[in-house]
């Protein structure tokens, strides 16, 4: 591996661990920090893992008093999220008899994270955070061959305008505003699209989206501490399905309100930075070289690791989280995920590689789980920073690697 053209172009580090020997069979720049991009996961899922467990998430705090339910968010994605679509909030809200009365906590929650680039705005992968979000806090456009878009949720139905003369696909939201220019001509009749958008969220659009689904008004009140009353908690979604959702196609706003879902389990406030501390002082003290960790997802370049901390996470993850969900969280090698058209299996074999990839400009890395041939489990880390090259050529020269230590052990 040190003789590769590909690798000899950057700067990489690499690690392979054999656990239950507790044997380093290989290591290249393991004590070496790392932009990691979204092996930054990782360490969210372990956390939130440990935090969170895998039942259902807390999605609401409520004080219910004789006339008047007072109420504020969790940090809980699922909430009509496009592909959750949990109405749990709603039916509750729906069948009380008092006025609802939302707190605005917004504030604790910053819209993007510590590092994170102003002009991601238009793009799914840095959708706005919040302490409630609401439809995933996307706009979902589809459509298929020869039918007329679909808007998800209808709310934003008046905000979209028709731009049909750009000669092509596509969609686009305004800087500062709620409206969307989508463009599509004839040619693209026959195609079949769903695409996300975020939008910019705030206390009152949440409060009048609400107010719409439950059918009265729903009333934005200061906070004023309400977290220091008794308050009850309302369960909604399954934490396993954002866990897996997450993980497989590597959904940073999943991965964003997970830890703020942690804080509020903790300390029933919404502080992304004191759920990352409160990790490192408690689940994360034994790691090797202490995590340089700002967010959720990793799409800040102020993340920063080496390959051996990612490996004693694995190795915590492995002793901890039964194998069978390991597999149903991570993505499979040829299979699903964000590594199903690389790292596949011999015809006819299970997947052998189970792995968090993780891509930013001039940074890639897959660390996971690689079962071999003879059946050992075995744990690797690849983290790569500064290449010019097209990320293909990197996947495929780790996949070279990683079939050949398949094939050995």
């Amino acid at each position: 591996m040190n003789n590769s053209g590909v690798f000899s172009q950057g700067h990489m580090g690499f690690m392979l661990v054999d656990p239950d020997k507790k044997k380093t069979l290989y290591a290249h720049n393991e004590d070496k920090y790392f932009i990691p991009a979204s092996n930054t996961k990782l360490f969210t899922f372990y956390t939130s893992y440990k935090a969170l467990g895998d039942g259902l998430i807390s999605g609401l705090n409520y004080i219910q008093k004789e006339d008047s339910l007072i109420f504020w968010g969790t940090g809980d994605p699922t909430f009509l999220h496009p592909d959750f679509k949990d109405t749990t909030i709603i039916e509750f809200l729906k069948n009380v008899p008092q006025e609802l009365y939302m707190v605005n906590t917004f504030a604790q929650v910053p819209a993007f994270g510590e590092g994170w680039s102003w002009d991601w705005y238009n793009n799914y992968y840095a959708t706005e955070r919040s302490a409630f979000p609401v439809y995933g806090n996307v706009l979902r456009l589809s459509k298929s061959p020869n039918e007329q878009h679909g808007i998800y949720p209808a709310y934003f139905d008046e905000a979209i305008i028709e731009d049909i003369s750009t000669g092509k696909f596509s969609i686009y939201r305004e800087h500062k505003d709620n409206i969307y220019h989508f463009g599509i001509n004839r040619e693209d009749d026959n195609l079949s699209i769903t695409t996300d958008k975020p939008f910019i969220t705030s206390p009152d659009i949440v409060a009048d989206m609400m107010a719409k689904e439950v059918g009265k008004p729903v009333k934005t009140i200061d906070n004023k501490g309400y977290h220091k009353l008794p308050f009850k908690k309302l369960p909604t979604a399954k934490v396993d399905s954002v866990y897996a959702q997450m993980m497989k196609i590597s959904d940073n706003f999943l991965a964003e309100q997970l830890m703020y879902l942690v804080s509020d389990t903790l300390f029933d406030s919404l502080d992304m930075r004191a759920a990352i501390a409160y990790s490192k002082t408690n689940y994360l003290k034994d790691l090797p070289d202490e995590p340089r960790w700002v967010d959720g997802s990793g799409l800040s370049s102020k993340n920063m690791f080496t390959p051996r901390t990612v490996i004693a996470l694995l190795a915590k993850i492995r002793e901890e989280v039964p194998m069978e969900k390991i597999k149903s969280y991570f993505p499979a090698g040829g299979e699903s995920g964000t590594i199903r058209n690389f790292y596949k299996p011999d015809e006819g074999m299970p997947a052998y590689i189970y792995a968090k990839t993780g891509t930013l400009t001039m940074s890639n890395a897959l660390s996971g789980y690689l079962i071999t041939k003879s059946g050992k489990t075995l744990l690797f880390s690849f983290l790569l920073n500064n290449y010019t090259l097209n990320a293909n050529e990197l996947k495929q020269e780790m996949e070279k690697v990683l079939y050949q230590i398949h094939h050995t052990y």
